[in-house]
């Protein structure tokens, strides 16, 4: 695909395992067509340290490097940097932009309403695929809960997908606490779709109709009714907020 075909490109909102073997694939399909620049951005792990950011740039290189194309690290941590116009160049000509874990409201108060961000959403409008994995897919929401905390509120997201709100490692949650359903849909807005992502798993596509890839299952929310979607399977979050008919 040529990104510059003025159709935006596939979303994936990966629930863990970004820049992992586990999930060269999906990132190998996502970037196929597409101009072979890899691009990384690791903002959300910055107040993790600098020990675990340069981990993360160091697995973005190696991925780029098993999927054979070329890898272009983006080093963001304040939006004094997020509006430098030398980052915001790092953009252009994207294939993929991917957006790692960390803290999503850090991650989402550094980039909203800055230049790169424009940026992103103006090469993904263009063509370019655009991925999140954990933080980095609550963050293209509209709001970003605190995932310990969600009663205490939380922060604007990028609003790329304001109808949806993304739980990430959903397996693992349900696992150390089998309530995080109830917990997310506190002061639940209906026109809003809860999405749950296990481990190791994407959805692909975006922004209504996704495709469920990886080993686990991603789930639609809906108060304590959870609805599951096997790899292969397709759901559906309506831009107005209507339940997919089979959920």
């Amino acid at each position: 695909m040529d990104v510059n075909s003025q159709q935006p490109g596939p979303i994936a909102l990966v629930g863990s395992g970004e820049y992992l073997p586990v999930m060269t694939a999906i990132e190998s399909a996502l970037i196929a067509g597409r101009a072979p620049r890899y691009v990384q951005i690791a903002t959300a792990a910055v107040p993790d340290g600098p020990a675990t950011l340069d981990r993360w740039h160091r697995l973005g290189v190696e991925q780029a490097k098993r999927i054979g194309v070329t890898p272009v690290t983006v080093p963001v941590a304040t939006r004094e940097e997020a509006n430098d116009p030398a980052i915001v160049e790092l953009i252009d000509g994207a294939g993929l932009i991917y957006l790692s874990g960390g803290n999503p409201t850090f991650l989402a108060e550094t980039l909203r309403d800055t230049a790169l961000w424009s940026a992103i959403e103006s090469q993904w409008r263009r063509g370019a695929a655009l991925a999140g994995c954990s933080a980095g897919a609550m963050a293209m929401a509209a709001w970003v809960p605190t995932i310990r905390h969600p009663r205490e509120g939380g922060t604007p997201g990028l609003g790329l997908l304001s109808h949806l709100r993304v739980i990430p490692h959903f397996d693992a949650f349900l696992r150390r606490m089998p309530d995080v359903a109830t917990r997310f849909l506190v002061g639940h807005d209906e026109t809003v779709t809860v999405v749950g992502v296990d481990e190791d798993t994407a959805i692909v596509g975006g922004p209504e109709e996704w495709v469920v890839q990886g080993q686990g299952s991603a789930w639609i929310l809906h108060g304590k009714d959870r609805h599951q979607y096997r790899v292969g399977e397709t759901l559906h979050t309506p831009l107005t907020g209507e339940r997919a008919a089979n959920a």
